[in-house]
């Protein structure tokens, strides 16, 4: 939007979660104790927040949610292939909401080979879809008992709160 609108990010200084919480924890704004989290955690690289953005606009999220990743929790991992040639869960544009369930958990067979390869006991991400997905797919191969954690929800799990 920012490349469509600069006008308005002149004017109102917006700017995405990735940013915030990047400034937040440069800043001191928030304080974060990695040590609360003790799962291997491994990051997924949304299209739509990388690829996607990229390709759009000239900037993919790749290196600002791994910075933020490294501050609350000590052991996580990329899945690899990772950034931009990481595989897609198959969850983008809405597939959830349609009626191609066989479809989507056989194309999200490479998402659960990246999962169990890397031996994550957690999963993080920051998208709605691939969460939803990726749970999905979880559980149809029966290890849903690696948790999906939304970027900002792992932020909030490590916050120290005086």
């Amino acid at each position: 939007m920012q490349k469509w609108f600069p006008e308005f990010f002149d004017k109102y200084g917006a700017f995405t979660v990735f940013d915030l919480l990047v400034d937040y924890l440069k800043s001191g704004r928030i304080k974060i104790d990695k040590t609360m989290i003790t799962q291997r955690a491994a990051y997924h690289d949304p299209c739509n927040y990388c690829r996607k953005s990229e390709e759009m606009f000239g900037h993919g999220y790749y290196e600002e949610p791994r910075w933020i990743l490294g501050q609350c929790v000590s052991d996580w991992v990329d899945l690899f292939p990772s950034k931009a040639n990481q595989y897609c869960c198959g969850g983008g544009g809405g597939t959830l909401l349609t009626p191609f369930k066989e479809e989507r958990i056989h194309y999200g067979r490479k998402k659960i080979e990246q999962i169990r390869r890397c031996g994550a006991e957690m999963i993080i991400l920051p998208c709605h879809s691939c969460h939803g997905q990726i749970k999905a797919l979880l559980a149809e191969n029966e290890i849903d008992h690696i948790p999906v954690k939304y970027l900002w929800e792992v932020v909030a799990d490590a916050l120290v709160i005086k």
